[in-house]
């Protein structure tokens, strides 16, 4: 049975499901790459279509692991895919997103990101992605690990056509809420969360697991439950099937104002200016 996946509006028009699944990690051997793209296709049968990937992750390797995964039924997937800003003039914009089409054996990707801010100007990228559009070889085009400042620059430059910030956010990194959430949902651009369960460190904590067996529930869910409440889209990574069942449970939950109370005293919100995080 497919799933019911929420979906958020785009500021550009369109949406964009709020679930999908990561894949930092994936091609560095701890599975193999057949195991991996396994993993992937049973979410597609489960009706999880957003993956998300990127030119760096074991080089290349993730993308090539997605693009086995995609084989034969390119309709049923949103891929998500990053530019690294060493790569990030116009021209090498440009070439990278060629490469990992390459790596993914697909003509077109549905968003492409800049990774972080790096050393080429915002300008440049802007022109590469925009002409990587007009040649219908993405759909569309955000940023990853911007900071409040770093999204003002880049609409200063032009980026108003942003489609997404992909950030580090989960119960142990809520700086976003202070300042880059708040300026994100007033212009209408959804967060992506990556590491929603801090890459596995989140479940043994006390609180989150009291929860979880109050309501029949594993810490992952409450964790990845809460990310969602906050309107944020979650990408968690998934190594097995029984990993992948586990964390598309977190669709069924919807935390209560206790429990959301709970929450906020164990993770405390942001009191002031924090400096973004990354992992």
């Amino acid at each position: 049975m497919s799933l019911s996946i929420p979906r958020l509006a785009l500021p550009s028009g369109g949406q964009i499901d709020q679930f999908g699944l990561g894949t930092w990690g994936m091609g560095e051997g701890r599975r193999t790459p057949g195991e991996e793209s396994d993993v992937l296709r049973l979410g597609l049968d489960r009706g999880v279509r957003l993956i998300d990937t990127a030119e760096m992750y074991a080089d290349g390797r993730a993308e090539a692991i997605v693009g086995e995964a995609i084989r034969g039924r390119r309709e049923d997937a949103y891929i998500v895919s990053k530019v690294l800003p060493s790569n990030a003039s116009r021209t090498g914009t440009i070439a990278a997103c060629e490469r990992s089409l390459g790596q993914l054996g697909t003509d077109h990707i549905d968003l492409y990101l800049l990774h972080w801010p790096g050393r080429h100007p915002l300008a440049e990228t802007i022109a590469g992605f925009e002409t990587l559009k007009a040649q219908g070889k993405i759909s569309r085009w955000g940023v990853s690990n911007f900071d409040r400042d770093d999204m003002e620059a880049l609409f200063a430059a032009g980026g108003t056509e942003v489609a997404t910030n992909q950030v580090l956010y989960n119960l142990t990194r809520r700086g976003i809420e202070y300042d880059l959430l708040p300026w994100s949902e007033a212009r209408g651009i959804p967060i992506m969360a990556y590491s929603p369960i801090e890459q596995g460190r989140l479940l043994g904590h006390r609180v989150l697991r009291k929860l979880a067996d109050a309501r029949g529930a594993t810490p992952a869910q409450i964790a990845l439950a809460f990310v969602l409440d906050r309107g944020a889209i979650a990408i968690p990574k998934a190594g097995s099937a029984e990993h992948l069942k586990d964390n598309l449970g977190a669709l069924d939950i919807v935390l209560s104002d206790e429990e959301k109370v709970a929450l906020d005293a164990a993770f405390p919100p942001p009191t002031r200016p924090t400096p973004l995080e990354m992992l």
